[in-house]
Order: structure tokens, then sequence, then C-alpha cells
């Protein structure tokens, strides 16, 4: 999961939905997991979705459309709404996303994502439509997502986009630290403190 963020390069899979929320992403029945497995929550990312009521593959649904790949799932307004489960978080990593675009996140939802080695990148409106329709136009439309930039640009069109993320975060990504690994690489700093403050 703690892979390096750099500049990635990527074609898309598009999730034109509003309003997805954490059961969608992650069926509550899965909650029940005692394993953080990446590949358990990965193969049941989107589960109802993804495979029909007698367990058949529902061909019908994106991800098993061979036409869409990568590593950026563009997906509608408002993802991640509903509860604040971190197993759906789990899934997207899980399944191998690495970036999440919309033009809005469910807060908690968004900070998961980001405790899980996933960015989401906000956009307006507008450039999320302009996204959708280069990505049904050409499947094989790359999207290039600069972090030390804090830039997404449509290859296909050329138009970028300034994104907004928290400075800790943003370093922990391109670190490839979790929280407990920048505690960590930061003992000696926190010590040296204590000690200079302990003779006030």
């Amino acid at each position: 999961m703690k892979q390096k963020f750099d500049v990635i390069t990527s074609t898309c899979i598009p999730l034109p939905l509003e309003n997805v929320d954490t059961d969608q992403i992650i069926p509550a029945r899965f909650l029940k997991a005692t394993t953080r497995e990446e590949s358990f929550f990965g193969d049941n990312l989107f589960r109802d979705w993804r495979y029909n009521s007698d367990g058949s593959i529902n061909k019908n649904f994106v991800l098993n459309d061979p036409t869409y790949s990568g590593t950026i799932l563009v997906a509608g307004k408002n993802f991640g709404s509903g509860s604040s489960r971190e197993h759906a978080a789990w899934a997207i990593a899980g399944y191998g996303f690495r970036v999440v675009v919309s033009s809005f996140f469910a807060d908690i939802h968004k900070n998961n994502e980001l405790n899980n080695f996933v960015l989401p990148v906000v956009v307006t409106e507008d450039f999320l439509a302009e996204l959708f329709d280069s990505i049904k136009a050409n499947p094989k439309t790359e999207v290039k997502v600069d972090l030390p930039n804090q830039t997404i640009t449509n290859l296909a069109t050329g138009k970028s986009q300034h994104f907004d993320i928290n400075g800790y975060k943003k370093h922990c990504l391109i670190n490839g630290l979790d929280d407990i690994d920048y505690l960590l690489s930061v003992k000696d700093k926190t010590e040296q403190y204590e000690k200079t403050a302990a003779k006030y």
C-alpha cells in the first residue's frame, strides 16, 4: 500500500454516477472480515454492481468491461457518502486504484482514501464532465496527475486544473509514509524538542 506518489499518467475507468455511497463501494456484509488483505476487499469493490444475484459477472458494469482500464477512477459528484467505513478505501486501494477524481467527496471518505495512499482529486464539474466526454470518445484517453505541482491534466484536450491537498498528507504520499512512519521519521527532532522544553 505504501507506494510513493510523484506523477501518475494512466488511462481511466469512468463511473459517471452521483452519490455513490460507501455501502455501494463495499457492501456491509463484508465488514465482518477479520483480515485487511487488499485482495479480499479489492475483489469485492462494487460487489453488488460487478456481479448478478446468482454470482455471475455483470458484463454491463464498467469494471467488467475490458474496454476500460487504468489506475485512475473517475467518479460522479458526492463520492463516498454514507457511513464512515474505512473498508471502502481499503477496497479502492485493494483493486489497484491510485487516484479517484470527482467534483466532490464526502469528507470522511476523502480522508480515508488519503490514509490508504489513494489520492482524491477534486475538480470542477465542468472539468469532470469534459473528462467523462473524453473517456467516452476514446477509452485510451490518459490523465496526468502531478502531485508535487498539484495539477491534473486531461491529455486528450490539454486542459489542466490545480487541486488542493493538506500539506502533511501531501508530504506523506510523496514519501510513502503513514502516520506512524512519519512520527518515527521525526523521532529525533521530537526528543530534542522535549529535552529543550524541559529546561524551561
